[in-house]
């Protein structure tokens, strides 16, 4: 079985539903089995960034993407279950807004400017650099399972924000989502090119396979586009969203190819991150010039917006990479529980306690 063709089967059908974390990811997925949980616990009593109120939240808005294993695609615009979303979003979206205060005297072009300096000598502490220098293919691993609940659905978010932009920016963000859904052929999709990257890793690449293993800074980062991109009044914030990730895409993915190289991954482990470095630096002038500059022309009063879009965005990444930065420094995957690997033509070793005495590792709020 290739990546390839495991990548695109295998998306065909639906995740099974998550294990709950709590209280109220418990409620909200026995509604979308059809029980009935009784009283839904209040979202205002959950950490807004823990694993309860992450995962009923990232439960809800995958009801706009692949679905689940029998839960019926009618439950998408359920009046009660959108009442829920919209208190739990409430409460992200509220600490989102207390934690990352934006200046009103700084600009879009001032935060991405900001994103653009790099440590003198690319001698940095991030987490790209820890995989570069001194990370195992084991870190890597662990790495692209978290990653996979946000590049298996590359590009799909941003996609939502085409109808709410004009002119220029419409035609720019148009032109660089052809690239990220690879410009007219499947098997250059962006999604698929990190499917065969897991496959490459031996790592299972059906869609939503590690959720349960994903901490929930994972998931707030993925929850943080379903957000922007669901609501038209967070269409600004979905831009700088999208101007974030491409400013800071291909110097991070420069190194990790260094990084995947190093540790002897195979050719479609290296060529997803290779291939992110040239066109993302390309993107990266496309975004900053005609989507951003193009929405400001347009609409200047959303110039704050964009700017709260690439701080959330670069908040809740720092959240992740610390996690997994703490973790692995102390011995332990940064992931919920043991994640097995897919044998994928040939036995692997699961990455978990079992392998290079990595001992798991468990994440509650």
């Amino acid at each position: 079985m290739t990546g390839s063709r495991s990548g695109r089967q295998l998306r065909l059908h639906p995740p099974p539903l998550p294990e709950p974390r709590g209280p109220l990811s418990a409620a909200v997925t026995a509604l979308l089995r059809g029980s009935d949980p009784g009283r839904v616990p209040s979202p205002e009593g959950c950490s807004p960034y823990g694993d309860d109120l992450q995962l009923a939240l990232y439960v809800l808005y995958e009801l706009h993407y692949q679905g689940f294993q029998d839960v019926p695609d009618s439950l998408e615009w359920d009046s009660g279950l959108l009442a829920h979303r919209g208190a739990i979003e409430n409460r992200f979206l509220g600490a989102l807004r207390e934690d990352v205060p934006i200046d009103d005297t700084e600009t879009a072009e001032q935060a991405l400017d900001e994103l653009q300096l790099e440590p003198v000598g690319d001698d940095g502490s991030g987490l790209s650099y820890f995989l570069r220098d001194e990370g195992s293919l084991d870190h890597l691993r662990a790495y692209a399972a978290v990653r996979s609940l946000y590049h298996l659905k590359e590009a799909d978010p941003h996609a939502w924000v085409i109808p709410r932009l004009h002119g220029r920016a419409k035609a720019a963000m148009v032109a660089v989502e052809f690239d990220e859904f690879g410009a007219g052929r499947a098997d250059e999709i962006h999604a698929q090119l990190f499917a065969d990257l897991m496959a490459d890793l031996r790592l299972d690449p059906t869609y939503g396979h590690y959720v349960d293993a994903a901490p929930a800074e994972a998931l707030a980062t993925v929850n943080l586009m379903s957000l922007f991109g669901l609501h038209r009044a967070l269409r600004a914030a979905l831009v700088g969203h999208f101007a974030a990730v491409e400013v800071t895409s291909s110097p991070g993915s420069r190194r990790l190819a260094e990084a995947m190289r190093r540790v002897g991954a195979g050719p479609a482990a290296v060529r997803f991150y290779a291939e992110h470095v040239e066109a993302d630096a390309v993107h990266e002038q496309v975004v900053r010039h005609d989507v951003v500059g193009g929405l400001l022309e347009s609409e200047p009063h959303l110039d704050a917006d964009v700017v709260f879009g690439i701080r959330a965005t670069t908040h809740l990444e720092d959240r992740l990479a610390d996690r997994l930065l703490s973790a692995w420094r102390e011995g332990a995957t940064g992931l919920r529980g043991e994640m097995s690997a897919e044998p994928a033509g040939g036995e692997q070793p699961p990455l978990g306690p079992a392998s290079r005495g990595l001992p798991s590792s468990s994440h509650a709020d």
